[in-house]
């Protein structure tokens, strides 16, 4: 066997290797990433940058404010991109099914309990709603403190947030992102942007292209597809990949979105889609894992199946599609401009879902303040873990309905 025989045999079994490697590493993330995507991004450091030096500092920064930018679960698509350089396209596979799969099984499971049982009315359901109410309002705080520090992007927040309560329609939250993020353009077009390295990237402009053009195509295809067949497995897929599309802001953005795609065609009750937001809160992974309990309970682990891929594709396409060209894009003050003004309103939007559908909801009674306000304390101000924030939630929705 001469020399170049035995280097075409050793790389396939190096790749191998490596995806065998990120699968182990994604999925103990998978098991273990408790607090939500600012939290992931901390356990991603420690294990992939700190420990294992995959990526050195600058570039994980880098990547990390790439999928700030982007729409779509941040986290997901920071591992997703370190899986990518790590391993190829396929290490983005495999690092998201790690860190994904442990969620969607037990929420899964979670959909089936409700459907097996008549507890919709129990107490620990209602102190689940009490939890996303609580989890809601955190990110909120988190988020304001951080992406609205000036009176004007706190105006262009609560404008959008009292438009979003007004103006209830399946497209009024995209256009309201749009037009935000115009009004950052234009009001924020003179911000200074601080020079930064290039990010190294192991895919070519090729693939990049293509797979924006899925993207964009899919966005536009399926809501036609959608009229034309009427076929409900098309209009779930479409409501789950739109949903992913348009969410800037991390997990909690996508909660008014699929809200409004899925409880009033009858795909689930409110309080159903409530419990299901507060028992996310109680698993590791990304929020979006959402996608497999709705779907679980819209139509079975088929359903669970294809709400899961229709929400997380668009963080594939977007972060394959958008890496190559990273390093012209976050030198723009055009790009950083439209940014501020679309950060802005994701606050409002989240705002806006606070009050309806999870304040209006879940909070009827002064037993049902009282609770939430000793739940938002256990967060914002003794920082303990989300999962006993939601068993506390549990207990005290079960004592509640005991008074």
């Amino acid at each position: 066997m001469d020399t170049n025989q035995s280097v075409n045999l050793g790389l396939p079994k190096r790749k191998l290797k490596l995806l065998l490697e990120v699968l182990v590493i994604s999925t103990k993330l998978g098991l273990t990433s408790f607090g939500g995507p600012i939290a992931h991004l901390g356990y991603f450091h420690n294990e992939y940058i700190r420990k294992r030096q995959w990526m050195d500092e600058r570039s994980y920064a880098d990547l990390v404010a790439l999928c700030q930018l982007l729409p779509g679960p941040a986290s997901s698509q920071v591992g997703i991109g370190i899986g990518v350089m790590r391993a190829g396209l396929l290490g983005g596979v495999v690092a998201w099914i790690g860190f994904t799969l442990p969620s969607i099984i037990a929420l899964v499971l979670f959909a089936f309990l409700l459907q097996g049982f008549d507890i919709s009315n129990a107490g620990w359901i209602h102190g689940l709603k009490i939890v996303a109410v609580a989890i809601v309002a955190q990110a909120i705080l988190g988020m304001g403190q951080k992406l609205t520090p000036d009176k004007r992007r706190v105006t262009i927040a609560i404008i959008v947030a009292s438009i979003t309560l007004l103006w209830q329609t399946a497209f009024s939250q995209v256009l309201l992102i749009v037009a935000a993020g115009l009004i950052g353009l234009w009001m924020y077009r003179k911000m200074v942007v601080q020079e930064a390295l290039n990010l190294p990237v192991p895919i070519s402009r090729t693939v990049a292209v293509l797979s924006l053009t899925i993207f964009f195509g899919l966005l536009i295809a399926l809501p036609l597809l959608r009229q034309v067949m009427d076929n409900s497995w098309v209009s779930l897929f479409d409501s789950f990949y739109r949903s992913g599309s348009f969410v800037f802001g991390g997990g909690h953005v996508v909660l008014p979105l699929l809200e409004r795609e899925l409880v009033p065609t009858g795909w689930i009750s409110k309080e159903d889609f409530l419990a299901g937001y507060g028992a996310t809160q109680a698993v590791p992974g990304p929020l979006f894992t959402v996608a497999a309990y709705l779907g679980a309970m819209a139509k079975g682990i088929s359903g669970a199946i294809i709400a899961t891929v229709a929400i997380f594709l668009p963080a594939f396409l977007l972060i394959i599609g958008t890496l190559p060209f990273w390093n012209s894009l976050r030198k723009s003050t055009h790009v950083q401009g439209a940014l501020v003004g679309i950060n802005a309103a994701v606050v409002g939007i989240l705002l806006a879902a606070l009050y309806n559908p999870l304040w209006t909801t879940a909070i009827i009674a002064p037993a049902d303040f009282s609770l939430v306000s000793i739940l938002f304390i256990m967060l914002v101000f003794w920082k303990l873990p989300p999962w006993v924030v939601v068993i506390a939630g549990i207990v005290g929705g079960v004592l509640i309905g005991l008074i």
